[in-house]
């Protein structure tokens, strides 16, 4: 017989991203009708696209690989090479996406102050006025909801109406890659969250669970620009229901669940704050999955953790990052929690 592994398993709090299919979409995946989606004939990558655009109330939705081709096809769609995007400096699109909107676009971000994780229209306003003073054209404003460096901090109901007014007819993205946080985190429908946006765009395979996969929505004009866009940067998935069953089923049973996660998240930042007072770290602040906050020593932070069995990361130099997620539990917290008591630095 062989002995039993009596080893308690990691505490993985790296990202969201590090979930496992739940058994629900196991079955879904192993059990689901597919077809050839190049040819548009999979019936379950349309009944996901559908679903999201029924959400979102948006006219139509496309199914792609990842939340960054998502972006990256959203730029393609909205901004004419050369054009500039109106974005804060450490969104997900400028920090993360390893220099694509250069690449795949041929875009120049104008960075603004997000540290609130918000932009500021009055700013928005000014970008946009430049224009005249032989500065750039702007082509798009970029919102990211939750914003993720500034420790998941989800925009206002109202955010999107606010800059609807300010920007007129120019196109606005949301990256929503963790909408569906914020919609739970402020009580919200998701389409309440996402009006005023000219597209939008969520990641299935964060705090909702799926194995793989993003969902970008707009008018049908545009999501059919996207489907040659996604074509044209090799995002074509043929036989997707397959993956595409584990989506239908994060957003049919996993967003109800997202007030656990931050929940535990919310534990962790009381944690963080009575261990190190400096960090300035508000518990209240944290209202979603993720806790962000400046450490002296991060590397030292994250050996000592790792020893005990918590995994996290950082995101800047000076700046960690833990995320709360369906595989982490309460059991889990305590762990996370008594490691970070303990902590030499």
């Amino acid at each position: 017989m062989a002995a039993r592994d009596d080893t308690p398993s990691l505490v993985d709090l790296r990202s969201d991203t590090v979930t496992k299919p739940t058994a629900a979409m196991r079955r879904a995946m192993a059990a689901a009708e597919v077809g050839d989606d190049g040819y548009r004939e999979d019936p379950t990558v349309s009944r996901l696209e559908s679903l999201y655009a029924d959400l979102t109330e948006m006219e139509a939705a496309l199914f792609v690989p990842s939340g960054t081709m998502a972006n990256q096809i959203a730029l393609r769609v909205h901004c004419p090479p050369g054009s500039m995007v109106i974005v804060g400096q450490h969104h997900h699109v400028v920090a993360n996406e390893r220099g694509a909107a250069a690449r795949n676009a041929s875009v120049q971000f104008h960075l603004l102050d997000d540290r609130d994780g918000s932009l500021q229209p009055s700013l928005v306003a000014k970008a946009i006025e430049a224009a005249e003073h032989n500065q750039l054209v702007p082509s798009l404003v970029w919102l990211e909801n939750t914003h993720m460096a500034a420790g998941g901090v989800p925009l206002p109901i109202g955010a999107l109406a606010a800059m609807r007014q300010v920007i007129g007819p120019l196109a606005l993205h949301l990256d929503g890659a963790r909408l569906f946080n914020a919609a739970v985190a402020m009580g919200a429908p998701v389409a309440a969250l996402a009006s005023h946006a000219t597209t939008v765009m969520t990641c299935l395979s964060k705090g909702l669970g799926a194995p793989v996969g993003s969902v970008l929505a707009g008018t049908a004009d545009l999501i059919a620009q996207a489907r040659l866009e996604r074509r044209r940067l090799g995002g074509g998935m043929r036989q997707a229901g397959i993956v595409a069953a584990g989506g239908v089923v994060a957003l049919t049973t996993m967003i109800d669940r997202l007030h656990d996660d931050h929940l535990r998240a919310r534990r962790l930042a009381e944690a963080v704050a009575d261990r190190w007072p400096m960090s300035l770290l508000d518990p209240a602040s944290v209202l979603t999955n993720i806790v962000v906050f400046e450490h002296a020593s991060p590397g030292i932070l994250l050996e000592h953790l790792g020893n005990q069995g918590v995994l996290a990361g950082t995101i800047r130099p000076d700046l960690v990052r833990m995320v709360t997620h369906y595989d982490v539990d309460d059991s889990d917290i305590d762990r996370a929690v008594r490691a970070i008591a303990s902590s030499p630095v």
